[in-house]
């Protein structure tokens, strides 16, 4: 279950700064505008969808390269880090617009607005517990298994969000995007200590020690396995009705808010930065946390099996294994009210433009055009429940043509040190459609890909005019 699962990031790096496309100030409130108004095509403005992990791939495991299954399975349980990760990221944009306002000559403030759904999920890889599953006790007589490796959490929300864009004068711009979340489904399990360890025992083989602290927060989930159903199907049918309902204010609610700028100190030399999602969600509704806590100490079975046609069979053995395990261990169930922090993210980055276009008639550069060409850098972080992770990304930004223009990155970060991506944006009429995808270079063979990105939408722009 654990490598069969895709996984997703939320790093836009072809989409941040790329400011012919109004979703960019998604990413930075603060991003320059050059546009009177936009309108988002309903639930087609903006689809996210990327999949990659840290530390393993499918081909790690699925290869016909030789190598036994169980081999390659041993070497991924035991290469793998606590520390590695497996998340899920997906979004798609329900509504969206903006528009400009300010002074009649030339304004100088944009308003964008939208409804955006959000699927993140993040999970540290369990490596005691994946030990544990793998290989057994048996030969870990004596081992501490640490218990605290459990830690992830996942959110099903939609977003409304307003945000203001203000150009202060040339050189900065400056913006701000407010949120409230309704939280659909949230599950939350990051708190988690305890141990486990097997000793020589007194009155068996064994004692089986367990020292346990265990949490774990869910919303939303009560409700839907309580659904009433005449089969998988119609129960599928009623919990998607049930999470329509929960969209907009039906579920828990919660509050963010995000703030970046532009700032140019030469005329050709640009920075930026930003962060999103500075909020919480505060879950009081259809809430269960279960718990786990206690210090147990489990010697296992005496079996009785029969020698003369009497005695204990098979199924009675591991039956009064069941029925010790369920006396022992007491699973809390209770409903009390939590905050689920969102995750931050940081955005900043560094670019020179350069190239204006050439006038063919005078062979000269056209001095009121603008430049074609960009390069830079950027800086990505997001906190997680653990610690934060950080990625780098160099790109270039070409004007191709007056109705389309292109960007290329190159990424390392914890999924790979080769991500190249590309990213296409054009304008035909007042159209825009873009289409991103990353790491270019796995799509030959995405099974050994870390990860995998794909973007793309369409928007309805007027543009400003030229004064």
């Amino acid at each position: 279950m654990l490598f069969s699962c895709a996984v997703f990031s939320q790093h836009k790096q072809l989409l941040y700064n790329y400011t012919d496309i109004p979703q960019s100030l998604l990413l930075n409130p603060g991003a320059e505008v050059n546009y009177k108004w936009h309108v988002g095509i309903p639930l087609l403005s903006h689809i996210h969808a990327s999949a990659g992990a840290s530390g393993v791939s499918v081909y790690d495991l699925f290869a016909d390269n030789g190598v036994n299954f169980n081999e390659k399975l041993r070497r991924a349980v035991y290469n793998l880090d606590r520390n590695d990760y497996f998340t899920i990221n997906q979004q798609l944009e329900i509504i969206s617009g903006g528009f400009a306002y300010g002074n009649s000559y030339e304004p100088n403030k944009y308003l964008s607005f939208g409804l955006y759904q959000e699927l993140d999920a993040h999970v540290y890889y369990p490596k005691d517990y994946a030990i544990l599953a793998y290989k057994g006790n048996r030969d870990n007589i004596g081992r501490v298994f640490d218990l605290s490796d459990l830690n992830g959490k996942a959110e099903l929300i939609s977003v409304l969000h307003v945000g203001i864009t203000t150009k202060l004068n040339k050189k900065w711009t400056y913006g701000f995007r407010g949120k409230i979340y309704s939280s659909l489904l949230n599950f939350k399990s990051t708190n988690n200590k305890g141990s486990f360890v097997t000793t020589e025992g007194a009155n068996n083989f064994y004692n089986h020690n367990f020292d346990l602290d265990l949490e774990f927060q869910t919303s939303g989930l009560a409700s839907l396995v309580d659904l009433d159903n005449d089969g998988q199907n119609d129960w599928n049918a009623k919990a998607v009705k049930e999470l329509r309902k929960r969209v907009l204010f039906g579920g828990n609610l919660g509050l963010g808010l995000d703030f970046g700028f532009t700032y140019h100190p030469k005329e050709q030399w640009t920075v930026t930065g930003s962060v999103q999602d500075l909020g919480f969600i505060y879950h009081t509704k259809d809430v269960e946390t279960y718990t786990l806590k206690g210090q147990y100490t489990f010697e296992g079975v005496n079996p009785l099996f029969p020698n003369n046609g009497s005695g204990q069979t098979a199924d009675e053995y591991w039956q009064e294994i069941t029925d010790n395990f369920e006396d022992l261990f007491q699973l809390d169930t209770i409903t009390k009210n939590y905050v689920a922090w969102r995750s931050p993210k940081l955005n900043g980055s560094a670019s020179y433009k350069y190239g204006k276009k050439v006038l063919k008639e005078c062979n000269c550069t056209a001095d009121d055009s603008d430049y074609l060409n960009e390069v830079g850098l950027q800086l990505f972080a997001i906190g997680r429940s653990r610690r934060p992770q950080f990625s780098v990304s160099a790109f270039y930004y070409r004007r191709l043509f007056s109705f389309l223009s292109g960007k290329i990155t190159y990424t390392a970060d914890g999924f790979s040190k080769t991500n190249v991506g590309i990213g296409l944006s054009s304008h035909i009429g007042n159209v825009n459609f873009y289409i991103m995808a990353d790491n270019l270079f796995e799509y030959q063979n995405l099974a050994k890909a870390n990860y995998a990105s794909l973007q793309l939408g369409f928007n309805y722009i007027f543009p400003m005019e030229k004064k």
